[in-house]
Formats: C-alpha cells, sequence, structure tokens
C-alpha cells in the first residue's frame, strides 16, 4: 500500500515536471535607455517588448518561455560593445533588437559575429553597417547612401537651395550621412560651402558666425536631435531663420521641446514612419499608451516591426529543426533567409549582406513645435 501510494506520488510529481518543464528563450534589445538619447532607445526597447508579448503565447504552446533582455548602450560604441559580449555569454539569447545608433551596431555586431547572434536593427542607416557582409547583422531601414540622395533632392528639389552649409557631429552615422548628402548635392551642382565636424554641445556661436557670413540657403546638419536641437535654438536666437535639415537623428520629440520657439522651419528625412503614416499601427499606438503610459514615435513602431522580425525569424528556426531548441547559427539562418509579414512598415526580406530589400523614407517637417509629414519616398538599397 505504501508502495503503490509513493508510486502514484512519484508519478504526479513527474507528471506536473513535465507540464511545467518549459525552456527559457530570450531575445534581448540594445539601445540607450539613460543619456541624452534616451527618448529615442526606450522606444525602441518599448516597441520590443510590445511585441515579445504578442508572441509568448506562440512560444509557450511550443514549450518556451519568451523573455525579453534589455540592455543599456548609453548611445556610447565602447558600452555597446560590452553588453553585445554579455550578450555573447548568455547562451539563452537568440537573437538582438538593436542598435539605435550605428557607431554602436558596427563594434557591437562584430563582438556577437563569433557567437552566431543575430541582430535585426530598427534604426541604422550608416552604409558600413551592412558593407562589412556580417551574416548576423540586419536591418530594417533604408541606408545613408539612399537617405542622403534624398535629403539632397528635397534640399534642391523642395527648398529650391543653390548654397549648403553641412555640419556632421564627428559620429559613424553624422559623418556617413553628412558625406552622402555632400555627395548627391554636388552631383546637382549645388554649392556646398562647408562639411565641418563638430562634436560641440552647448556652444555653437563659432559656427553660427561662420554661417551667418556665409549665408547659405539652408543648413543640412548629420546628427542627433539632443546636440542638433541646441544648435537651432542658438541659430534662432542668433537670428538666422535659414531651413535646417538633416537625417533621422532628428527624429525625436525633444527637438522641438530643446529648440523651444527656435522649432521652426525644420526638415528631417526619416526611415521611421510617423505612427499616423502607418495604417496598420492604430491597435500598436493605443497598446504603447495603455502598456507605458507614453505616445509611441516612429521609433517604437520600428523597434515593435525589427522584433516581430526577430521573433517569426526564431518560430521558423524551431520549427526547422522539430520544434526543438534552434541554434543560434540556425537562427540567423533563418533571419537573412526569410519572408515576414505582418508588421507596421509592410513585409520584409533582406538581400545577402542583410539590407532590406524594398523600404521608404519620410520627409517630416517641424513648424512652431508641430510635426507634420510632408512627403515619403520609396527606396531600395543598390544591392539587391
Amino acid at each position: 500500500m505504501k508502495k503503490t501510494a509513493l508510486s502514484l506520488t512519484v508519478l504526479a510529481a513527474l507528471a506536473l515536471g513535465t507540464a511545467g518543464a518549459q525552456t527559457t528563450l530570450r531575445i534581448a534589445s540594445l539601445s540607450p535607455l539613460s543619456g541624452g538619447q534616451s527618448d529615442l532607445g526606450t522606444q525602441i526597447r518599448n516597441g520590443t517588448q510590445l511585441a515579445v508579448n504578442e508572441y509568448k503565447a506562440q512560444f509557450k504552446k511550443l514549450g518556451f518561455d519568451l523573455e525579453l533582455v534589455p540592455y543599456d548602450d548609453q548611445a556610447d560604441p565602447a558600452t555597446g560593445t560590452a553588453a553585445a559580449r554579455k550578450i555573447a555569454a548568455d547562451r539563452q539569447i537568440l537573437a538582438v533588437v538593436g542598435t539605435l545608433n550605428s557607431g554602436v551596431a558596427i563594434p557591437s555586431s562584430a563582438a556577437l559575429q563569433a557567437s552566431h547572434v543575430a541582430m535585426v536593427s530598427p534604426a541604422n542607416t550608416a552604409n558600413q553597417v551592412t558593407d562589412r557582409g556580417l551574416p548576423n547583422m540586419n536591418r530594417i531601414v533604408a541606408r545613408d547612401d539612399a537617405q542622403g540622395g534624398a535629403g539632397a533632392n528635397f534640399l534642391s528639389g523642395t527648398l529650391k537651395a543653390k548654397k549648403v552649409y553641412v555640419l556632421n557631429d564627428k559620429t559613424a552615422y553624422g559623418e556617413g550621412l553628412a558625406g552622402e548628402v555632400e555627395k548627391a548635392l554636388k552631383a546637382k551642382s549645388v554649392t556646398v560651402v562647408a562639411n565641418e565636424g563638430t562634436e560641440e554641445k552647448s556652444d555653437f556661436s563659432s559656427i553660427i558666425a561662420k554661417i551667418k557670413l556665409q549665408n547659405p540657403d539652408a543648413v543640412y546638419f548629420g546628427g542627433i536631435y539632443n546636440q542638433v536641437g541646441v544648435f537651432i535654438k542658438q541659430l534662432r536666437e542668433a537670428g538666422v531663420t535659414t531651413p535646417v535639415v538633416g537625417g533621422d537623428g532628428l527624429d525625436s520629440t525633444e527637438l522641438a521641446t530643446i529648440a523651444g520657439a527656435g522649432a521652426t522651419n525644420i526638415y528631417y528625412t526619416t526611415v521611421a514612419a510617423p505612427i499616423e503614416a502607418l495604417p496598420a499601427a492604430k491597435v500598436f499606438a493605443t497598446s504603447y499608451q495603455k502598456t507605458f503610459n507614453d505616445t509611441a514615435q516612429g521609433f517604437g513602431a520600428f523597434g515593435y516591426d525589427a522584433a516581430k522580425v526577430v521573433l517569426q525569424g526564431v518560430l521558423n528556426a524551431i520549427r526547422s529543426n522539430g520544434n526543438k531548441l534552434p541554434s543560434r547559427t540556425q537562427v540567423e539562418t533563418a533571419i537573412r533567409k526569410g519572408n515576414f509579414t505582418g508588421l507596421l512598415s509592410g513585409a520584409v526580406s533582406f538581400n545577402s549582406v542583410g539590407d532590406r530589400r524594398a523600404a521608404t523614407m519620410y520627409v517630416m517637417n517641424v513648424k512652431d513645435g508641430k510635426y507634420k509629414l510632408e512627403t515619403s519616398i520609396n527606396v531600395k538599397p543598390v544591392k539587391q
């Protein structure tokens, strides 16, 4: 009798153990969660979290507990690389959503390459991000050679600029983008009076003096909103009303907050569509507001889309592996070769180096502190 009871107890314990034997599977996000660019980085983390929440049930049915592990790269290449090494050491992490900054993505993806940890970027535009041909690095946004051309077309076509003063923030992102704009402007016979790099964050008086001397039709700044916003504020306070144009680094509501009364006559190209330009984003925006008590912005939506690419890729790898836990290499291959649907920004597939085969650039206008979609342009990478 005792033996029977013991056996039943053991069997029951084994049964309970089997039912609860879920394998933990993780994806990571890597973006600035502190510092001057945390507004955009937090959007990427939050968008990723919503996608993870949405896919938890699907993974559960296959026997996996899905978790998100967010990492803060502080928009700093060294910090991002150190985080990438921690990610590589955590064998439960199969892929990464990130980063915000190209200057962080380049060394971080290299640090993850040997471990075959796939990355899907919702934001990086520098050509070198994918030109290196790493099998683990992918992005769902357009490249700088597309964004630079779009910015130059807008300067010469819509603004009719004949003389442009170009600035950059001396980062891989800013220098690369400003270089592409300069090249495209010169091809259109537009005079580039300067392409000046600056790491200045608080006092732009010497640069503004040179701009006043040159009297350009427009200023192009390849940089990030926290720096460019201060520049624009001081530019307007100095009485210069010249249009300021930039890339997706300006894509934050913090830009208008920092520029204050000077937040007008500003244009920027962005790879992350404003929420109102994405017909499918209404439910996402509502969920974002409810979950985080904050308004969803473009990089939140693209963080969500990048995460869905990662999660669909992991699911594809699980199915190809007989519903068992896939290796990182299997996930890396499934992401590069997959066709991903149901995203806010449309279907995604990658070319051989990890660029999205078809993407869209959006041109935004900031006038009196208010943001408005000016136009959109379909672009493709040179290599298909």
